[in-house]
């Protein structure tokens, strides 16, 4: 296992050959920020232990590779993780809503796959009818589905996702709210 003891080795000194337990080797190089990075690709036996800090990846398209455990996809490595929020912006399909507020979204994105989360509340729905319309934290890269709840109606329905857009829509056909509706509803498809 490789842990820095602070108190016993000021870790952004270490230059050299890399102190490590159970049989790794490494170069480890000092960045004269603070920092020290590991070079010439050092082979690491055991367990690895940051005590402080994170394990960042700075290089686009590089992550945690998974090949030592081979299945049958076309990448095992996982390159991309981010959590975050994005404020949706609603609209009528047909005619316009003349006020909502309280608009709330959340994602996670991990690889190639987001989960979103959303909230808005109608303050007034003006000639709003037949379906809603919704932007997305990312460009839907295929149709997917998830599903909604409104609370004034009553209506359940669908998200499908379109691009960088979504339908909402009632599993009855009918438009899903009225002025007073609270929508809720969650959503996952890839990017």
């Amino acid at each position: 296992m490789l842990k820095a003891v602070t108190n016993l080795v000021n870790v952004s000194q270490i230059t050299g050959v890399l102190p490590v337990a159970n049989g790794g080797t490494g170069v480890t190089t000092s960045t004269g920020t603070g920092n020290t990075v590991l070079s010439a690709a050092p082979t690491l036996s055991g367990n690895v232990s940051l005590s402080t800090g994170n394990l960042v990846i700075s290089t686009s398209g590089k992550g945690i590779d998974f090949s030592a455990t081979p299945g049958t996809g076309t990448s095992e490595l996982l390159a991309d993780y981010e959590e975050g929020t994005w404020t949706p912006v609603v609209a009528a399909g047909v005619g316009s809503i003349t006020s909502y507020t309280i608009q709330t979204g959340d994602y996670t994105k991990i690889g190639n796959l987001v989960t979103a989360t959303f909230k808005f509340t109608i303050t007034d729905n003006g000639t709003g009818s037949a379906f809603l319309t919704m932007t997305l934290p990312f460009t839907s890269a295929n149709e997917s589905m998830g599903t909604t709840r409104e609370n004034t109606l009553g209506n359940q329905g669908n998200v499908r996702t379109s691009g960088a857009g979504s339908f909402i829509l009632t599993y009855n056909g009918l438009y899903p709210v009225a002025t007073g509706s609270v929508v809720t509803g969650t959503v996952t498809f890839k990017v």
